[in-house]
């Protein structure tokens, strides 16, 4: 009898960070490594990605770790995973070749080697867990679920997935493999949710690959395509449409160019010619009605391109009038604020924008009914709704029990805690370390709450400085306060405000060096605390408060 333990250190009431852990014996199998894009609050924070201290203590026990596909979501963990914990890495051909771009792109793991191309076929046994794959269909080529063959029964993991009957060959779902994992019965099944409150049909790639044909055909002027970088089978539409409509298009960042290239490389892309694809500074040569410009932006996050696009700062491109903005992603729930405002910026700039979400309704995650058709296809005895925030894990679990689902048998993990399956069910078993890690420039998880906090308040209400010097022994003041100010309050209509406050940091001062006892860290708090109360009262603000007291011998 097999010992099962599952555990979620990510993508669970989030949205992003897919992480998931099952421990077989002795063994841990690591399903997936993604990252999340930070929310609006995390101010100068890159990404996010799960704490991973229970794989590093444990990294001796760990099999590999096993990617579904080549999104960010799902490989972008991976280099900070490898620099501390070298354990192989398994996934289709284009998902490998995509993670390498990130790991190489890190320099503590730029030289790490240990991946594995497996496929649909593959079976793998570690010590009597045999690992294998199936075909799903998503907005990347060769996206695979994985399946843990347990003596208890099956544990499959889908990845990110929908159900398309017009999926071309490279994104088809293989129903009959599914079947045959069901008809084997399935222990546990871990499902992809991230589209579970929604019973509208999404979309199919045809038909969307139609849309965006007929919109790039009717426009006359310059179009700008705002698109996810990895979203590869948007990036085909956009590439075919481009090529019956007589226009060339020019890739904008460097993420961009590395992934169409790789894709071109091992054919998970076609170019109609060889001439459709120009470098931005031939885009002159050209009239405006023969570009298509594709925007990714960095990380593939198109958004901020396009806001330096409409200012006028972006390296290649400005938008002017006559220019068509099409986005063809759907922006995260975190970016719908930013996303007004760019849209916004654009029409001020002179263009015209156009969501394909007012068309469509695009997805590559399925909606409740292809959930519950992969539920029927398993079979699943139990049932954990991931990757998805919790109103989404919840409509899985509500559109599992329409199905025939037991409640008792849902379960809508928690980050950290740990499911054991014993004496024929699965129980609590505690927990592990779990939780963000936020990625700032090279810091990896020094960004904290109470940085975060601090930069929240210097963005609101800026920051207060006092410099001040003192002869401790003399129990005098030398040289009297002085302030400066950033981003507080506007310097000419505010001096009175100035002076008094220079006035108080001198009295608190010299109030606190006629004491017996002198303490630097008590005679700053106690400036700060008199000067946050006089300047709340003055201001109703609170900006960050520096005091510098500085000692003359």
């Amino acid at each position: 009898m097999n010992t099962i333990k599952l555990t979620t250190l990510g993508g669970v009431r989030e949205n992003g960070k897919n992480m998931y852990i099952a421990e077989i014996n002795d063994s841990i199998f690591v399903l997936d490594a993604g990252l999340k894009y930070p929310e609006n609050e995390q101010l100068g924070v890159d990404v996010v990605i799960p704490n991973m201290d229970y794989l590093f203590e444990n990294s001796d026990r760990i099999a590999g770790v096993f990617l579904t596909h080549g999104h960010a979501d799902a490989i972008g963990a991976l280099p900070y995973l490898l620099a501390e914990a070298k354990v192989p890495v398994f996934g289709s051909e284009l998902t490998i070749e995509l993670a390498k771009l990130f790991v190489k792109g890190n320099d503590s793991v730029k030289k790490f080697d240990d991946f594995h191309v497996i496929d649909e076929n593959t079976e793998i046994d570690f010590g009597g867990t045999v690992v294998s794959f199936f075909r799903t269909t998503h907005s990347i080529p060769e996206s695979l679920g994985v399946v843990l063959k347990t003596s208890e029964g099956n544990i499959v993991y889908t990845g990110d997935f929908k159900f398309d009957q017009t999926a071309s060959e490279s994104y088809a779902t293989d129903f009959g493999r599914l079947a045959e994992i069901g008809r084997e019965g399935v222990l546990a099944l871990l499902s992809d949710s991230a589209n579970a409150d929604s019973n509208i049909q999404v979309a199919s790639e045809n038909e969307v690959g139609v849309e965006i044909t007929q919109t790039i055909s009717d426009w006359d002027g310059r179009i700008i395509v705002a698109a996810v970088a990895s979203n590869l089978s948007r990036i085909q539409q956009v590439f075919d449409a481009a090529a019956e409509t007589g226009r060339r298009v020019v890739l904008t960042g460097f993420d961009i160019e590395n992934i169409v290239r790789t894709a071109i490389r091992l054919k998970k892309l076609s170019l109609a010619s060889e001439n459709l694809l120009i470098k931005p500074k031939d885009m002159s040569r050209f009239e405006d009605h023969e570009l298509i410009i594709l925007e990714t932006g960095r990380m593939g996050e198109p958004i901020n391109g396009l806001r330096k696009m409409s200012i006028g700062r972006h390296r290649y491109v400005e938008i002017k009038e006559g220019d068509l903005v099409y986005i063809v992603t759907t922006p995260s729930i975190a970016k719908e604020a930013v996303m007004a405002r760019v849209e916004n910026m654009v029409y001020q700039a002179g263009g015209v924008v156009k969501p394909i979400t007012h068309s469509l309704r695009v997805s590559g995650h399925g909606n409740a009914r292809d959930l519950q058709l992969m539920i029927n296809l398993l079979q699943p005895k139990y049932l954990f709704p991931i990757q998805g925030e919790y109103r989404e894990l919840d409509a899985h679990a509500k559109a599992a029990m329409a199905v025939g689902m037991l409640p008792e048998r849902i379960f809508i993990p928690k980050k950290g805690t740990t499911m054991s399956y014993e004496h024929g069910d699965f129980v609590p078993s505690g927990a592990v370390t779990a939780g963000d890690v936020l990625i700032d420039g090279n810091a990896i998880g020094d960004v904290g709450n109470v940085v975060l906090r601090d930069r929240k308040v210097l963005s609101e209400d800026g920051i207060f400085i006092v410099a001040i010097t003192v002869n401790r022994r003399e129990k005098k003041i030398i040289a009297k306060a002085r302030v400066h100010t950033r981003g507080f309050v506007y310097l000419k209509k505010s001096r009175d405000i100035l002076r008094e406050s220079t006035e108080l940091v001198n009295q608190t001062v010299e109030d606190y060096l006629q004491g017996e006892e002198f303490d630097w860290a008590e005679l700053k708090g106690k400036v700060r605390d008199h000067l946050a109360k006089f300047l709340f009262d003055q201001t109703k603000r609170r900006p960050a408060i520096l005091p510098v007291v500085m000692e003359a011998k």
